[in-house]
Order: C-alpha cells, then sequence, then structure tokens
C-alpha cells in the first residue's frame, strides 16, 4: 500500500467528525491571530513612548492604553475557550478515531482465515491493537491542528516581519530552509527507525503472550530462566532500536537549535547595524525580535512534531496493511444462506419450539478428490473421497498426523481445499454463506477453549438467545448440571482466563453443554471425551449418543473404544481413506484398524 493509499485511508476517519475538525480549525485559527496581535500592541505601546511626538499623550494616552488592555483582555477570554475546545474536544475527537480504528481492526481480525494466524504471532496483533493506535490518535488529534496553527503563525510572523524589514527577512527565510532540508533528510532516516521501534516492540508483547500463555508449563519445567534469556535478548533488541533512535532524534534537535542559535546572531548582527544607520528603529527592532520568537515557535512545534508523524504514520501503515489483508476465505458472490434444521426434526423435541427455517439441511456429507496442504506442511490430504449419508455417525481414526482434524476442518470452511470439494446436500459448501454454514455445525475440540467470564456466558456461547432453563437443560446433558449447582455462585461462577478454575474434565463438559444448546443437524466431535475420567465418559458418551440421533456426526478418536458403535469407521493414513467398514469387518479385515485396536487394548 504506497504512502498516498495510506494517507488517504487515514484521513477518511475524519468524515464522520467534519464539526469537530473544522470547529477545531476555528479555534486554532482564533488561538494564532490573537498570538499574532499582541507584539503590533507592544509596537503601538513603544512607538508611543519613543517617538516623543505621539498624538495622543497624558491622560488620552492612559485611556486609549485602558482600552487597549481591556481589548486585550477580552480577546484572551476567547482564546481561553479556543484553547480549551482544542485541548479537550480536540483530543476527544482523536479518541473517537482511536475507537473506529480499532473497532475497524477488530473487525476484520475477526474475518481473517485460519491461514493468518498460522503465519502471525497473536502477541503482534495486540501491540497493533493498542500501541500503534494509540500513537495514530495522538496523530490524529495533534497532526493537522499543529500543522495548521504553525502554518497560521509562521505565514502571519513572516508577513509582519517582511513589513518591519524585509531585508533581515531574507535571511530568515534562509535559514528557514536550512532547518526544513535539515529536517527531510532527517526525517527519511527516522522513519526507518521508528518502524524498526514497532517491530521490536510488538516482537516484546509476543514474547510476554506466549510465556504468560504458557506459564504453567514454564513453571513445571523450571525453566524461569530459559524464558527469561528469550525476554532479555527481545528486550536488549528493543533497546538498541530505541537507542538508535534517540541518537538520531538527538542530531535532530540539535541540529536545528544549532540552527536557530544561527539565526539569532546574525539578526543581533544586522539589527543592530540597521538601528546604527538609522534604517530600523530600536523599537521595531524589539517588535522583530518578538515575531521571530513567534515565527520560530511554531516551526519549532512543527519540526519537533516529526516523531510525533513518523510514529503515527509507521504504526497507521501497520494498521493499513491489515486492513488490506484480504481473507483467504470469504463468502462467494450470489453465496447462498442456509436455514437451520427444527431441533424436532432432528430427534430432539426439548427445544421443538424455536427455529424452524426454510431450507433446512440434512447434512449429507462427501467428500470428491479433496487435496490440502498447509504453507509448513503441504500433502497433508492426498485424494480424499469420502461420503457421508445424512443422520449417521462416522469415525475417523488413524495414526496422529494422517490428516482426520483437517478434513473435518474443511467442513465448517476453516481452510479450502486446494482441489476438489466438500459437499453438503449435493452443494459446494463455498456456495454458502459462512455465517449460515457454521450455524450448522457444532464443534466439540480436544484443545477447549473457555473465555473469561461466567460459565452461564459460556454455555449461552452456543446460542445467544437461549432461556435459563435451555441452559441449565444443556448442562444437564452434558453431565455438568450438578457440579455448577454446587458451586457457591451457581451458573454466575466465574471460569477465569481460558477456564483455569476448572478441571479439565469441567471444561469438555462446559463446551459440549454449548453443542446442546446449539444443537445443530452436524456435529463434529474431535476427541471430545478425552479429557474426561472414565465415569464421567461413560455419561457423556451417552449424551453424545442421544445427540447424534438423526444428525450426521464426525467423530474423530484415538480410543477407539468409543467408536465401536458408529455406522461408519474410516481409517485415515497419510492423507488416504486406508480403511472403511464397521468395527466387526475391518477387524475381520486385519489391517491397520485391528492392529490399532490390539495397541488400544493393551
Amino acid at each position: 500500500m504506497g504512502p498516498m493509499n495510506v494517507i488517504a485511508r487515514f484521513f477518511s476517519y475524519y468524515k464522520s467528525y467534519r464539526f469537530l475538525f473544522w470547529a477545531d480549525m476555528a479555534c486554532a485559527t482564533v488561538v494564532s491571530g490573537i498570538d499574532l496581535l499582541f507584539p503590533q500592541a507592544l509596537r503601538w505601546v513603544t512607538g508611543q513612548v519613543a517617538s516623543g511626538e505621539a498624538k495622543i499623550a497624558g491622560p488620552d494616552f492612559a485611556r486609549a492604553g485602558a482600552i487597549l488592555a481591556l481589548g486585550l483582555f477580552g480577546l484572551y477570554i476567547a482564546r481561553f475557550f479556543a484553547q480549551y475546545f482544542i485541548t479537550a474536544w480536540g483530543h476527544i475527537m482523536g479518541a473517537r478515531m482511536e475507537r473506529d480504528m480499532r473497532r475497524d481492526l477488530f473487525y476484520h481480525m475477526q474475518k481473517l482465515s485460519f491461514s493468518y494466524y498460522d503465519r502471525n504471532n497473536t502477541g503482534e496483533m495486540l501491540s497493533r491493537v493498542v500501541s500503534d493506535l494509540f500513537d495514530i490518535s495522538e496523530m490524529a488529534h495533534h497532526g493537522p491542528e499543529n500543522v495548521f496553527i504553525s502554518i497560521l503563525k509562521i505565514g502571519g510572523a513572516f508577513v509582519f516581519l517582511t513589513m518591519l524589514d524585509a531585508k533581515m527577512t531574507l535571511i530568515l527565510l534562509a535559514v528557514t530552509v536550512c532547518m526544513v532540508a535539515f529536517t527531510g533528510w532527517q526525517n527519511l532516516r527516522m522513519r526507518r527507525i521508528f518502524r524498526d521501534n514497532r517491530q521490536k516492540i510488538a516482537a516484546i508483547n509476543a514474547r510476554v503472550q506466549d510465556s504468560l500463555g504458557g506459564i504453567r508449563v514454564v513453571q513445571s519445567f523450571a525453566n524461569e530462566p530459559v524464558e527469561q534469556e528469550k525476554f532479555d535478548e527481545s528486550n536488549r533488541e528493543f533497546l538498541e532500536s530505541k537507542t538508535s533512535s534517540y541518537r538520531l532524534m538527538g542530531r535532530f534537535y540539535a541540529g536545528n537549535s544549532f540552527l536557530e542559535g544561527i539565526l539569532y546572531v546574525l539578526v543581533i548582527l544586522v539589527g543592530v547595524s540597521r538601528v546604527a544607520a538609522g534604517s530600523l528603529a530600536a523599537a521595531d527592532l524589539a517588535v522583530y525580535a518578538l515575531y521571530i520568537a513567534i515565527y520560530l515557535g511554531p516551526l519549532h512545534a512543527l519540526l519537533d512534531s516529526t516523531e510525533l508523524f513518523q510514529r503515527g504514520f509507521s504504526g497507521f501503515a501497520r494498521f493499513a496493511e491489515i486492513l488490506e489483508t484480504e481473507p483467504d476465505i470469504a463468502d462467494a458472490p450470489g453465496a447462498r444462506e442456509l436455514g437451520t434444521a427444527n431441533p424436532a426434526e432432528r430427534g430432539d423435541g426439548r427445544n421443538a419450539t424455536r427455529g424452524a427455517v426454510l431450507g433446512a439441511l440434512r447434512g449429507a456429507l462427501r467428500f470428491e478428490n479433496v487435496r490440502f496442504g498447509y504453507e509448513t506442511s503441504p500433502g497433508v490430504l492426498n485424494g480424499i473421497d469420502l461420503e457421508i449419508p445424512a443422520g449417521t455417525k462416522c469415525a475417523l481414526v488413524g495414526p496422529s498426523g494422517g490428516g482426520k482434524t483437517t478434513i473435518c476442518s474443511l467442513i465448517p470452511r476453516f481452510y479450502d481445499p486446494t482441489s476438489g470439494r466438500v459437499t453438503i446436500d449435493g452443494m459446494d459448501t463455498r456456495e454458502a454463506t459462512l455465517a449460515s454454514l457454521r450455524a450448522n455445525i457444532g464443534i466439540v475440540q480436544q484443545d477447549v477453549y473457555l473465555f473469561g467470564g461466567t460459565i452461564r456466558e459460556n454455555i449461552a456461547y452456543g446460542r445467544g438467545d437461549a432461556t435459563e432453563e435451555e441452559i441449565v437443560e444443556a448442562a444437564k446433558n452434558a453431565n455438568i448440571h450438578d457440579f455448577i449447582a454446587g458451586l457457591p455462585d451457581g451458573y454466575d461462577s466465574l471460569v477465569g482466563e481460558r477456564g483455569v478454575r476448572l478441571s479439565g474434565g469441567q471444561k469438555q463438559r462446559v463446551s459440549i453443554a454449548r453443542v446442546f444448546l446449539k444443537n445443530p443437524p452436524i456435529l463434529i466431535l474431535d476427541e471430545a471425551t478425552s479429557a474426561l475420567d472414565t465415569e464421567s465418559e461413560r455419561f457423556i458418551q451417552s449424551s453424545l449418543d442421544r445427540l447424534s440421533e438423526r444428525r450426521t456426526t464426525l467423530v474423530i478418536a484415538h480410543r477407539l473404544s468409543t467408536v465401536r458403535n458408529a455406522d461408519e469407521i474410516v481409517v485415515i493414513d497419510g492423507g488416504k481413506v486406508r480403511e472403511r467398514g464397521s468395527h466387526e469387518d475391518l477387524l475381520a479385515e486385519g489391517g491397520l484398524y485391528a492392529r490399532l485396536t490390539r495397541l488400544d487394548l493393551e
């Protein structure tokens, strides 16, 4: 994305706040204008005193001075309110823009495919959501405002300086050109170093997130020194990057200060000589010095804003980079909206009053010569041909890494096949909208994820409009209600980050309750009972068997005893279907399934 496109996207966020933006600019005009008027008032006063030929003298001069002071007082009252608006509402505008950018970024991240997160670290994503957007917000408020105020003050002061003494102003202009050229040269170097700063702090965030997320593993292996060493390495690289940027900034500020000092030296030399020659009044020289301060102040502020602009621009470039990333998985043009089957039609009458929708899926699945591979693992699936009739239970078994989970990930389109196709009821899954497709599929994964919040909220994640009775019923079906009821806060009990306050089996049962509540026509159970003890597994297995009635169910299992009653067992190895049939038929064949069964019994 080119720099001009980045700038255009940045300014598009001002559209919703046009009034605040222009009001901020109007207030900036008031502040700048009043600051420019004061030297003129002082020039009038000093001119009257120094000339000795003042037309206004005695009481009239005192009265005029009082009127002038009163007028300035009124102007400074106006300046107070204008400055308040700039500081308060200008920042509020920046904060609102930051909110809008954070919303757009988060919403877009929700759309990105699994493959994007396979390539990128969540800690780095967090850095872009938090620290980058803060700097962008500061640039959104201070950037245009600083530029506008600086241009007004610099332009106005330059006009007055030229009116006072055009020849001395040429010296001012020459030094200004040198300062601008020096700043532009430094900016080219600062842009690179500030982007490197961003990358290094993102690496620290990623390191912290990774280490704290696995703190139990770290402490169980007593590997705190290892993590500290890795963190220190990232921290050192960040310090080196910041040190380089501060050295560059030191040269930048010192260089501009030196040029500013040269300007004052030249003004004194030339100004004194012109006063001595009688071509410039001493009072005008004093006023000239005031206007130089007004001129250099915004110029200095504008040049000082370079760091702000560089941080904000590099942050927004990283922000825009994500927004420009198109999801690998998205709705095709003209994608169809799938209906959700009535629960009564799926053999579960408890929720039969809810959600009959036209065009409900039966759930017949078919894989037609499906091939797929990840960037780091090509050839995971090598021509899968598999048909699963609606309402049947199919178990996928085989050695680890054979492609079982990948097969199931293709059904809700977490990934798309590189060739071949997956169909539901004869329709290519890519012809359906993602939301409606996934609404018809329930998944219980081996790696259970619970959100920070209450047990009720985590169960209700399966269906946001569920009633309390339905949530309780789902928990009972998952054999978790009695445990929940025994907690001091019941369903309002907090689960902690990633469900840390619950045992592995309890978390698994909460996730199963979600699926009971969602009540979809297609179920995917990826080692759904792997974290349960024998007694809980027996209860849950019977619940899953009941839930699976008249639904299309895919079960991934390494514990083969849990899939003996499946309508069909499919053995996957090396990304291909090696065997398929009933438990008894596969045992009789004496192939891979029979060998896995013997190992399971040992």
